[in-house]
């Protein structure tokens, strides 16, 4: 039996005519006759009398159609189910984040996101980049957002972005006039670092090499914490551009730092799975509005 002798059955027990039901199948009268006997001649038993006034179901179709209901309720669940995940996507989307990202890009992602899946159910999670990648690796996570590639099994990465770091001094300090910053500029100048666990405290400290004489007074392991200790007169900093462009800072100048140092950002999700549709849209939000675009080839992470 196939699919096309069902539905004709179907329709034919619901209407009692052949007629009625080759008008609302868009064929003919011999048509749902010939399919009728076909699936007859399947089951091996009538399942209709043909009387002048119309179809009179035997016994045996009676129970037939029973079955067939019930598929046809299950083919209205897949129908309510395939609306949901096109709606509201499969699941929960699940993010893992550093801090930085967390605190400045991801509530304009996730504004724009809300936009596509108004009711997906979204958690994020937030972690230094070792965490975030390991959270990729045994799926706790459907993918990451860090600045920093951690040789970690199973999982791919795509390069973000890389921007040059960009220098900030409180509105008025004596820096501030500049229309660029070099590393001979901060002699004796308070300067506020991220952590020494930080990758890229070191990062930063190889800027200044030899020639080094900030007074590195205060230490912080937030960008954002940085930028708010920076607009109270605490020091200057070096920070990632990002941070910086999705904050509302006050009281913080921002200018450009020379000689360049590079601050790349990463997406991982990982090995061997294909995007969900709710990955898919939140990175489509992501080049909205994080620059996501300027991102090169997919590529593992670990060996």
């Amino acid at each position: 039996m196939n699919w096309k002798q069902i539905e004709t059955f179907r329709v034919a027990m619901l209407t009692r005519s052949m007629t009625v039901a080759a008008a609302q199948l868009h064929t003919s009268q011999p048509n749902v006759s010939r399919m009728i006997g076909q699936l007859e001649g399947e089951v091996g038993f009538r399942l209709f009398e043909r009387r002048s006034n119309g179809l009179l179901p035997t016994p045996e179709g009676e129970a037939f159609h029973q079955a067939v209901q019930r598929l046809f309720l299950g083919m209205g669940e897949l129908t309510d189910r395939a609306r949901e995940i096109r709606e509201v996507g499969a699941g929960t989307l699940r993010i893992g984040a550093m801090p930085s990202l967390v605190m400045s890009v991801m509530p304009k992602v996730m504004q724009a996101f809300r936009v596509r899946y108004p009711d997906a159910q979204v958690s994020i999670y937030s972690s230094d980049s070792s965490t975030v990648a390991k959270w990729v690796s045994t799926r706790y996570v459907d993918l990451g957002l860090v600045s920093n590639l951690i040789e970690t099994p199973g999982v791919m990465s795509t390069l973000w972005a890389t921007e040059d770091g960009v220098c900030i001094v409180p509105a008025g300090h004596r820096l501030a006039r500049k229309k660029a910053v070099m590393s001979s500029d901060f002699e004796n100048e308070p300067f506020i670092s991220f952590t020494k666990s930080d990758v890229t405290r070191s990062t930063v400290d190889a800027a200044f090499q030899a020639a080094d004489r900030r007074r590195l007074t205060l230490e912080a392991p937030y960008a954002m914490a940085i930028c708010q200790m920076v607009g109270l007169g605490l020091g200057v900093s070096i920070v990632n551009p990002l941070v910086v462009r999705h904050a509302d800072l006050q009281g913080v100048k921002v200018l450009p730092f020379k000689p360049g140092i590079p601050f790349s950002r990463y997406v991982l999700v990982p090995q061997q799975q294909a995007d969900s549709a709710l990955v898919t849209a939140f990175l489509e939000c992501l080049e909205g509005v994080g620059g996501y675009g300027e991102r090169g080839g997919r590529g593992r992470v670990s060996r």
